[in-house]
């Protein structure tokens, strides 16, 4: 055999460290700001026209959302600043019932940080990335920290900050805080820098200001373009809608893991309890029905439920669901 071809048939030469472990040293943990960093199509930040359109549209829902939950009918300021060079400054204020001053740092540079995630109910952001993503793609594109302002009411001084998020450790990084003079009783500003595109036309942030004006008639929303041209859309109602609530899963929606999970983590004593109580449109009699389908029994603790116990629950209620639902078009 010759020395080429030992090489070939050995690749790991004896006396060196083994290849593996010299691999070994190069893995590490991916942060998910690291990632979204490299990834930033993914948060809507393909291209710099849509990069504008998704930074204004985050800060707005931000905003109805925030006026809506409190009650407050929304006024919201929208202006986008022509800064030069593919460079935009864009500022939205609201009159929200503002943040503390603990979470400003939190709500704005950090991802995957919020408090719709684990709620059940109809919300315009849900995953806690919108906003810190904007602030993400704003520092990488013009290297700026974010400027907020944010007061809770009168009394207290509007709390005000730049800030930036560390990348590596999914941080807000804060540059400098203090207070300032600020006219509103309460509410938040956010002003980012970013490299963006401004395009008029159908797919415009001018048209979908007049959209989201159009579809929340209860709020106003006072828009200034990059042509310093002001439009505002005033509220063609002082009603505000009604909050929605918060509701549990069905149990056909649930997968068996996370049937599981929930099991485990139950703190009700029975199956029934668990049945009638973790999720939605489940009666007394129809957890007895998913628990005889099942071949279960009703009084036994979910938390010390197998696997295969689990999935004998999955095919009681996958049996029962089909009859609730017949009983339920012959009422109606």
């Amino acid at each position: 055999m010759s020395d080429k071809q030992a090489k070939l048939d050995d690749p790991q030469p004896q006396g060196e460290t083994p290849i593996a472990h010299k691999l070994a040293t190069k893995q590490r943990e991916i942060g998910v700001a690291e990632f979204f960093a490299k990834n930033r199509h993914l948060l809507g930040f393909d291209n710099k026209r849509k990069a504008l359109m998704t930074t204004i549209k985050e800060a707005v829902d931000n905003s109805l959302d925030a006026c809506e939950e409190s009650g407050i009918l929304p006024e919201i300021i929208v202006e986008v600043i022509d800064m030069g060079n593919d460079r935009f400054r864009v500022v939205v204020e609201d009159n929200g019932p503002g943040i503390v001053k603990k979470q400003v740092p939190k709500i704005f540079a950090k991802l995957l940080y919020g408090s719709k995630f684990h709620s059940m109910r109809q919300s315009r952001g849900q995953q806690g990335i919108g906003i810190s993503a904007a602030v993400l793609y704003a520092q990488l594109t013009t290297g700026k920290p974010a400027k907020i302002i944010s007061r809770i009411s009168p009394k207290d001084e509007p709390y005000c900050c730049e800030l930036m998020l560390d990348t590596q450790r999914n941080q807000p990084k804060i540059i400098t805080e203090g207070t300032k003079e600020w006219k509103k009783d309460h509410g938040t500003r956010v002003e980012l820098d970013l490299e963006a595109s401004y395009i008029g036309g159908s797919q415009s942030i001018d048209e979908y200001l007049k959209q989201t004006a159009i579809t929340n008639p209860h709020a106003t929303i006072i828009y200034t373009n990059p042509k310093a041209e002001q439009i505002i859309f005033s509220r063609a109602t002082d009603q505000p809608p009604k909050i929605a609530k918060e509701i549990k899963p069905h149990p056909e929606g649930v997968e068996l893991g996370i049937l599981l999970n929930m099991l485990h983590d139950s703190e009700h004593r029975t199956l029934q309890a668990f049945l009638v109580n973790e999720f939605s449109r489940v009666s007394s009699n129809t957890a007895k029905q998913i628990c005889e389908n099942a071949r279960l029994l009703s009084n036994q603790d979910p938390k010390e439920m197998s696997r295969e116990q689990a999935e004998q629950l999955m095919q009681g209620i996958q049996q029962t669901s089909p009859q609730s639902e017949k009983n339920f078009l012959k009422k109606v």
